[in-house]
């Protein structure tokens, strides 16, 4: 397949939240449940997002967050499947590692279920000192008092 005319952008606003969606459902399991209001607040809080596109159709997406100086989070990378196999993947996450708010960071981190192989390809290290996670569903009724006055506080 001819991918010449693939493009990528580094643009919020060229964003379609309801391609993104589709996206998710047919090549991201970890994230075929997300809502277009979701994907909203996610990608108005990350920096860079990087998108690919075959003229007007997404095919690929990753972002980040980061301090830019000390740590970065790599999120969500997925390439259309009809796409894969052809270097663009690679060529998206290596995107984001080089875009300002990433590139100087001391660490990048990454997660992922069944892609390291992917991603050790393109410098990543298997990492089993850094794998705690909180699972916030269940927020007990303090720290939902907490997050809706700090909402609140930040909407002033």
């Amino acid at each position: 397949m001819d991918h010449r005319h693939i493009r990528f952008s580094d643009r919020h606003e060229d964003v379609d939240l309801e391609q993104l969606q589709e996206l998710f459902k047919m090549g991201a399991f970890w994230a075929k449940d997300r809502t277009v209001a979701g994907l909203a607040i996610a990608i108005a809080n990350s920096k860079p997002v990087v998108t690919v596109w075959d003229g007007d159709r997404l095919i690929g997406h990753a972002r980040a967050t980061s301090d830019g100086v000390y740590r970065a989070n790599i999120w969500d990378v997925v390439i259309n499947p009809d796409y894969r196999g052809a270097g663009l993947g690679r060529k998206l996450v290596q995107t984001v590692l080089a875009h300002p708010h990433v590139c100087n960071v001391e660490r990048v981190y990454l997660m992922t279920t069944h892609q390291q192989k992917f991603y050790e390809h393109i410098g990543f290290e298997q990492n089993s000192s850094t794998t705690l996670v909180l699972f916030n569903k269940d927020l007990d009724s303090d720290r939902q008092l907490m997050a809706t006055e700090l909402t609140q506080a930040n909407a002033y």
